[in-house]
């Protein structure tokens, strides 16, 4: 575990991503790559009748760049933070602060990594085992000058809690549009309500308030006036649980019930209670 502090002096219990989880996640990425390599590589080699021995050479060297440097870039910055690999093993890069990073903190990533933490001085990741090792938070020279840390998403069972609707509000959430409301803010979201005892009054009603500043965002309508921002949030979080397990439900097949058929009825040349003619 790490605190982090947010920029409301909120102090987060964050569940850092080990060593190993991470070299793991690291070469699920690495084979994806090496794929696209392979894919890109076989399409040069396909055309290379066209090309002179320069062109082949610079065009290897943008491919390998590309790969290395524009996959881990590209795909943090759509994700927020989220490789193929972290997200097989439930990881994310989040800012110090906790927040979603942006396209700048994964070209700093990107970029460090290959010239720095794995590839360009040709010691295979030992740059960024070393520095991981003597860091108290796991991080490598990328996160250091990125300012970012890589964190366990995914949160022990234990710790799910039941968010209530508020009675008087669930009118009005189930008009509510939810799905433009990202799992990461509604994971957010959640562990805000899991950890709320643990914060003092302002700093919970400052995090209430930012929370809910976001969530209004993506959604489209604000906070109520008149309405306090927890009560907000918990309206938000119930509806969105229920209409997913909703969908769930609808998505089943109906349970199979055998049809009995009723026996025939019996003719009147079968009644044995019939008089001989």
């Amino acid at each position: 575990m790490s605190d982090v502090v947010t920029g409301e002096a909120v102090v987060l219990d964050l569940r850092l991503a080990r060593l190993a989880s991470r070299c793991l996640a690291l070469a699920l990425d690495l084979l994806c790559q090496f794929a696209v390599l392979l894919v890109l590589t076989f399409i040069v080699l396909a055309g290379q009748n066209r090309l002179d021995t320069a062109l082949e050479v610079a065009v290897g060297l943008l491919i390998v760049v590309a790969v290395l440097v524009g996959y881990p870039v590209t795909v943090e910055t759509l994700t927020r933070g989220r490789s193929l690999g972290k997200a097989a093993l439930g990881l994310r890069v989040v800012r110090d602060d906790g927040g979603p990073i942006r396209f700048r903190h994964a070209l700093v990533r990107g970029l460090v990594g290959f010239f720095v933490d794995f590839w360009a001085l040709g010691l295979g990741g030992a740059v960024a085992v070393f520095v991981s090792m003597f860091s108290a938070k796991g991080k490598r020279v990328g996160d250091l000058l990125a300012g970012t840390v890589v964190v366990r998403e995914r949160m022990p069972a234990g710790g799910a809690i039941v968010v209530h609707m508020p009675p008087w509000l669930a009118g009005w959430a189930s008009a509510l549009d939810l799905s433009r409301l990202p799992d990461e803010l509604a994971l957010a979201v959640r562990n805000f309500f899991a950890r709320r005892a643990e914060f003092t009054v302002s700093a919970a009603d400052s995090l209430a308030w930012q929370l809910a500043a976001d969530v209004g965002q993506h959604i489209g309508v604000p906070v109520p006036q008149g309405i306090h921002p927890v009560d907000y949030l918990a309206a938000v979080l119930a509806e969105r649980r229920a209409r997913e397990h909703a969908r769930v439900s609808l998505s089943r097949p109906a349970p199979w019930t055998p049809q009995v058929q009723p026996p025939p009825s019996p003719s009147p040349d079968s009644n044995p209670f019939k008089p001989p003619v």
